[in-house]
């Protein structure tokens, strides 16, 4: 809830959360969403720094929360498709994931959105939109039932995040 907020306690809450993961997630066969919860970690010290502006901020304001640029879309998307592309060959070649499209994808999308998410583009809960169904999915195919319950209540934060973050962004 923190993340909806938009409070920076989100990210020391997001470093446990990256920790948590990275057990379920190597121990329940989804190793690309377990790399990505390692990148999550990186990340939150990151949005950390960037929402508190340690980072690209000459006068070390918070961050508002902002549009992303236009111009930013074609990078993201295509991005999202090569990083998808390559985890799922990658995934396939060592044989290990259950579901390497699955895991490819929403790997893929989560690296994307956690990098919007440390800008405080509000367009990152669009990414999370299509992430979580994708994590429910894995969760459930794989057994972890409780995980998967957990990411149906934040396919409802991402509903809420959208329309809060928006009307920020429209307040200005």
């Amino acid at each position: 809830m923190s993340e909806y907020r938009a409070d920076r306690w989100f990210w020391p809450l997001s470093l446990l959360m990256s920790v948590f993961y990275i057990v379920i997630d190597f121990s329940s066969g989804i190793y690309a969403n377990g790399a990505i919860c390692c990148y999550n970690f990186a990340m939150s010290v990151y949005g950390l720094l960037m929402w508190r502006g340690v980072v690209q901020s000459k006068d070390k304001t918070e961050r508002p929360i902002t549009s992303c640029p236009a111009r930013y879309a074609p990078w993201l998307v295509a991005g999202t498709a090569v990083l998808t592309a390559v985890l799922w060959w990658l995934l396939q070649k060592l044989g290990e994931s259950q579901y390497p499209l699955l895991d490819g994808l929403s790997s893929a999308l989560s690296i994307v959105a956690m990098w919007m998410l440390a800008q405080k583009y509000w367009q990152q809960w669009i990414c999370w939109l299509i992430v979580e169904p994708l994590m429910i999915a894995l969760f459930w195919l794989t057994g972890n039932y409780a995980s998967a319950a957990l990411y149906a209540v934040y396919e409802v934060v991402c509903i809420l995040g959208i329309i809060r973050w928006r009307r920020n962004v429209a307040q200005g």
